[in-house]
């Protein structure tokens, strides 16, 4: 019996001109560089300058996964952008990215889960395209983190940077439990959490952008936790034991939650993809960002297994295996 899958043909990744590392830090705040790569493994990270937005990083990330593809923009059907950072609060970046794109059927939309954001995203569009609703989607996850940031909060100007990623996926027939795409995916939230990680302000509440606030230690304390729950429950869904996975590509929020995860998992830490040391945390689009980065080095392969993971304020977390 036939099924229907959703299959990546091309990824893209963009980051902004300005590289700020943690010395740059040190002159800003009081943080220094032992300290910052001590607890969180992160040396630098990208941000965002006069012109450059979450959608024109979306933008870029979107055209360079569609020139990997080997599509042009006209095959392109769904738009979704998972994003907390939008450039307006309407409309929707990813009807502005479609726009830029020239773009005009077919639908777009943003999706909203913060850090989990991409793997959201990605689940959605490969039920629109396993529906037959759309029959190529681009998933982008873009973020300006910096520009909602307390740049005097030392715990946690530290930890953010900017960038985007961009996944293409084309809806593909092929035989039940065989070939590539995604095999699983299973989302999760709770938001009795929702004031461990948060923003401060918003259109509703006080008319303004906010700022970030977050609970370091609480968020940590939860993260490994939900983390693995999720993962151990899509493998068993599938069958398969983390030794069969090839690649695992974790939210790219800590290095310590990444490696702690990974060994509760049993995955090596041969087999992560980790780029938080360049990039910090960059929210929704660490994920993609992190994909593009192992595609375009040679270690993510067509035939290997995949396995994404994230979680995000509210709280939200999440899971998706892929065969690429």
């Amino acid at each position: 019996m036939n099924e229907f899958r959703s299959v990546v043909l091309g990824t893209g990744s963009a980051l902004p001109r300005q590289v700020v590392t943690n010395k740059d830090l040190e002159a800003r705040v009081d943080t220094s560089d032992e300290w910052i790569q001590q607890r969180t493994g992160i040396t630098q990270r990208y941000i965002a300058g006069e012109g450059e937005t979450t959608v024109s990083l979306g933008e870029a990330a979107a055209r360079r996964a569609l020139e990997a593809a080997g599509l042009e923009t006209a095959d392109i059907d769904l738009v979704i952008v998972a994003t907390a950072t939008p450039d307006n609060t309407f409309p929707a970046s990813a009807t502005q990215i479609q726009r830029r794109l020239g773009i005009t059927h077919g639908f777009a939309f943003d999706i909203q889960a913060v850090c989990s954001g991409f793997v959201y995203a990605m689940t959605t569009a490969d039920l629109y395209l396993k529906a037959g609703m759309a029959r190529r989607a681009l998933v982008i996850g873009a973020e300006t983190f910096s520009r909602i940031i307390d740049w005097s909060d030392r715990t946690t100007c530290v930890l953010f940077g900017d960038g985007a990623g961009a996944l293409v996926l084309e809806r593909q027939e092929a035989i039940a439990g065989e070939g590539a795409g995604v095999l699983i995916a299973r989302l999760r939230a709770d938001g009795s959490h929702g004031d461990k990680l948060f923003v401060d302000g918003g259109p509703s509440s006080t008319g303004t952008v906010g700022r970030l606030r977050m609970e370091g230690r609480e968020v940590f304390k939860h993260a490994v936790g939900m983390i693995t729950d999720v993962v151990e429950d899509s493998l068993g869904a599938l069958s398969i034991s983390a030794e069969e996975i090839d690649w695992f590509v974790p939210h790219q929020a800590n290095r310590r939650i990444i490696e702690a995860s990974a060994k509760k998992l049993g995955i090596p830490l041969g087999k992560v993809v980790v780029t938080v040391d360049r990039h910090g945390n960059t929210s929704a689009a660490s994920i993609p960002l992190a994909i593009d980065h192992a595609v375009r080095d040679g270690r993510i392969k067509p035939g290997d297994l995949v396995l994404l993971e994230a979680m995000g304020g509210g709280f939200t977390w999440g899971a998706v295996v892929v065969r690429w």
